[in-house]
């Protein structure tokens, strides 16, 4: 088939490579238009693009999708699919119409599961055992089309979202790439979703990433995980914000925020046992140990971690 390829960020790109190496032809790519990036605030494509034109590929990059003159080139090139992998973009009807076979994407939970923009966080972050992705027919409601294929994928006692994108980005592009083949064939029947089981997986942004040390350990250590690498979960030290990047489970008590350090460790008190910090990164600085954090800010008795600190 003849597919323009929608997607960003790097977890589309697997996606892309994997179609690219198909028997498809990739004619075009949608992404979302250049942004600020670094210290600089330069403008920078996306990874997609950034492969994309490398690989000489047409690019894309309409601000918003419902653009006439995007609608009319993507009408010039006449895709008979466009697999779409995190695109970020609200596609109109308009562009829906366009392929014969639809925008087909690749969704990173098991669906009805985890509808929206972080399915991978959330499902860490509830403590899920088990996640996975889904390939489905692009429908106006959200996430709610019919369902091609699926495959699962276990969420380790470790995963953090990053871990775990990284392999459902390549265990999904060979199901993105098996549902082309098939849709292609006419022998891939996409199925409606069951009503039931429909959860919510929006955008997690960096007011929800705040720890609450009052809660149970196991919390905490899943919202560090489920927010790394971003937005990054954080709490504050001395009245500013330090993020946690890595915790350990520990059997010790310690009071809600209170500190306790050594040579190696340190830990700190939620409302059920403490958790050691393992990776910490304060404001303004790079990413660092946690034993060479508190070495660094001479920790006293009085200090703690969170709202009160």
């Amino acid at each position: 088939m003849r597919v323009v390829f929608a997607g960003t960020p790097e977890p589309a790109v697997a996606a892309l490579k994997a179609i690219v190496a198909s028997r498809h032809d990739v004619v075009a790519v949608v992404t979302r238009p250049d942004a600020p990036a670094g210290r600089g605030r330069k403008l920078v494509a996306s990874p997609v693009a950034q492969l994309a034109e490398e690989l000489g590929i047409e690019v894309l990059k309409p601000v918003k999708p419902s653009e006439p003159d995007f609608l009319a080139r993507l009408t010039e090139i006449a895709p008979d699919c466009c697999p779409v992998v995190a695109y970020g973009g609200l596609l109109p009807q308009a562009a829906l119409d366009i392929p014969e076979h639809g925008w087909i994407n690749l969704h990173f939970s098991v669906l009805p599961a985890w509808r929206g923009a972080a399915p991978v966080q959330h499902a860490i972050i509830a403590g899920d055992d088990v996640t996975g992705a889904s390939t489905f027919r692009i429908v106006k409601a959200l996430d709610a089309g019919p369902v091609y294929g699926v495959l699962t994928e276990p969420i380790g006692p470790e995963d953090t979202a990053g871990d775990l994108l990284t392999r459902l980005a390549e265990s999904g592009a060979k199901l993105l790439v098996d549902t082309l083949d098939g849709v292609e064939a006419g022998v891939l029947e996409a199925r409606e979703q069951p009503a039931d089981g429909v959860t919510l997986a929006p955008k997690i942004n960096v007011e929800d990433a705040e720890l609450d040390l009052a809660a149970p350990a196991q919390r905490v250590d899943r919202l560090v995980r489920g927010c790394n690498p971003a937005p990054g979960a954080w709490t504050t030290f001395r009245g500013e914000r330090l993020k946690v990047l890595a915790v350990r489970l520990t059997e010790e008590e310690l009071k809600p925020g209170e500190l306790q350090a050594t040579k190696s460790s340190v830990k700190v008190g939620t409302g059920s046992k403490a958790v050691e910090l393992v990776t910490v990164q304060p404001q303004g600085k790079k990413p660092m140990a946690a034993a060479d954090w508190a070495r660094g800010v001479r920790l006293t008795d009085e200090d703690r971690l969170g709202p009160s600190a």
